[in-house]
This record gives C-alpha cells, structure tokens and sequence, in this order.
C-alpha cells in the first residue's frame, strides 16, 4: 500500500509541475498579445511625421561659349596670350536659352575678367579655380542685371585653357 501512494503521489507532482507551466505559457501568451495590441494601436494612432517629397535633380543643361575666349595680358614687360574655351551649367534650360539671348554681355564681362588676370596667378591650380569662380560670379551677376535667375546656374568649366 505504501508503494502504491508513493507511486500516486510521483503521478500527481508531474501533472502538477505540467499544469503550472502551461498556466505559465499561457500568461505569457496573454501579456504578448496584449503588448502587441497595445503597440499596434499605438502606432497607428500616432503616425510617422510626414516627410515633404524631394523631387529628383533635373538633368544638367551645358552652354558653350563659341568661339573661345582670346585676351592678352601683360606678365613681365612680355605680352601673354591666354585661351579659354567656356561652359556654362544650369538644371534649368530656361536659363540656359536666357543665357544664349544675353551672349553679347555675358562674352563682354568675361572678356573683361579674362583681360584683367595676371600670368603668375593664373599658372596656378588655385588660380585657375578662383577665375572659375569670378566668372560663375560674373555670368550670375549678368543674369540678375538681365531679368534672369541667378541662382539657377550652377557651374561655369573651363574646357580648354592655354596660355602662352
């Protein structure tokens, strides 16, 4: 008889054991679903911060200035010729074909800056980039004074540049 409850009570701890552990599966289950309920609602009751659309750059429109620029400057007491083949960028082709209606100024001021460089600034690479610089400042400058839209172009290359 003793082996006989001794044999029940070993089937009774088991099914005792098992009967907590699912009790204990199944609250988890419970809280889950409940964390997850209350995110869900959460999150679609405070939607993400809109974000404006950024429209995609529009393709670059060139210019080029023909014929190249020709001036001749004075280094050291010896006359210096310099060439300069220009084009001019915008993303705008309304200021592109503005630009090809004003060419007769935009080729007067350039001339003018091209003119007015030195032969010892200009043999440098930094000199290169600040006359780049002026002259996208000179084309700008040509642009507001003629109705245009300065802030639409954006780059002025030098595609060839010799000096003699």
């Amino acid at each position: 008889m003793a082996e006989a409850t001794a044999a029940a009570t070993a089937n009774e701890a088991p099914a005792g054991k098992k009967g907590k552990g699912k009790l204990l599966m199944l609250i988890l289950l419970v809280l889950v679903l409940a964390g997850g309920g209350a995110g869900a609602w959460w999150w679609t009751s405070h939607p993400a911060p809109k974000v404006a659309a950024v429209p995609a750059p529009q393709p670059p429109h060139y210019l080029a200035l023909d014929p190249p620029f020709v001036v001749n400057f004075e280094s050291e007491q010896v006359v210096r010729f310099l060439q300069i083949t220009v084009q001019i960028m915008s993303r705008d082709a309304s200021t592109i074909e503005f630009l090809k209606n004003n060419d007769p100024v935009v080729r007067d001021r350039l001339l003018l800056l091209f003119a007015n460089q030195t032969y010892a600034v200009l043999a440098t690479k930094e000199g290169k980039a600040d006359l780049r610089a002026q002259a996208l400042q000179t084309v700008r400058t040509v642009l507001g004074e003629t109705g245009g839209h300065p802030e639409k172009l954006e780059a002025v290359y030098f595609t060839s540049f010799v000096m003699q």
